[in-house]
């Protein structure tokens, strides 16, 4: 069995604007990681999506993502801030479930921006015990995490008081997760989770705004950009471990999402992680 190559997993912090280097997809496209992400947006504003329901962000917003959630969100040149990722070896107690958080008190917001700031001069320092530093001021920012959920008192936690149909969505953006490899259809997905297809597409559309099958599209196609992008690969490959029956349907897919072959899409200026290892 093949194992798909993963992205950098030590702890870092980068630019959120420099995120979307080498294209938009790399943060619009609905993806997951293995380890725990935490945006911090200090000015514009745009829409993320999170398991599958999407809301509005703005300046002084930090949204808080575990490992294995699906989610992408839209950025626009004035958006700025920072990403904070923590590696899958943090070893710290995190919140299980995403968080939507709103600091509106100015003490709040200048604790996280030094907490940010110190665990970024640790980690690019070359002083002795540098990585240590950097990993005690991270469990600062797990502290900071618990004390803002207590005092918002759960209100903002993502998706919110959960409908029935955000509830559905969240469960089928976990399935995706898990599945997204599998060649299964939205069909499908849709008996394991007991509703019509119909009913399945009807209830992401309210919540995200896109429907069933692009989702399903949309996660396997970032994860096929990601790969070309960040791999050496075989494109035939790459296109068994994602569930597709040829190398040829799979060209014929991606492009009509891409608007370029994979090979095209791999050979761009450009192309190569956007978030390295500090």
């Amino acid at each position: 069995m093949t194992i798909i190559p993963d992205a950098p997993s030590a702890l870092r912090l980068t630019p959120i604007a420099r995120l979307a280097a080498g294209g938009r997809w790399r943060v619009e496209a609905m993806r997951s990681l293995r380890e725990p992400v935490l945006f911090w947006f200090t000015q514009g504003q745009g829409r993320i999506t999170v398991a599958g329901t999407t809301r509005g962000y703005g300046p002084h917003n930090a949204i808080f993502i575990p490992p294995g959630v699906m989610h992408g969100f839209e950025i626009a040149p004035r958006v700025q801030g920072t990403a904070v990722f923590f590696g899958r070896k943090h070893a710290l107690d995190l919140p299980a479930t995403p968080q939507f958080l709103r600091p509106r008190d100015p003490i709040s917001q200048k604790e996280l921006v030094s907490i940010l700031e110190n665990i970024q001069r640790e980690a690019e320092s070359t002083r002795a015990s540098a990585t240590r530093a950097a990993l005690h001021h991270l469990g600062l920012l797990g502290v900071w995490l618990d004390r803002q959920i207590e005092r918002e008192n759960n209100v903002d936690v993502l998706p919110g008081r959960p409908m029935a149909a955000q509830r559905l969505v969240a469960r089928y953006a976990a399935l995706l997760e898990r599945d997204y490899r599998s060649n299964l259809s939205v069909g499908e997905y849709a008996e394991v989770l007991g509703v019509t297809p119909t009913h399945l597409t009807r209830a992401c559309r309210a919540t995200c705004g896109r429907g069933a099958h692009m989702l399903l599209e949309d996660r396997i196609l970032f994860e096929a950009r990601r790969l070309l992008a960040e791999t050496r690969m075989p494109i035939n490959q790459i296109a068994q471990l994602l569930g597709y029956n040829s190398a040829g349907y799979f060209t014929r897919a991606f492009q009509k999402t891409a608007g370029m072959t994979p090979s095209a899409f791999r050979n761009k200026p450009g192309h190569g992680p956007v978030v390295p290892r500090l």
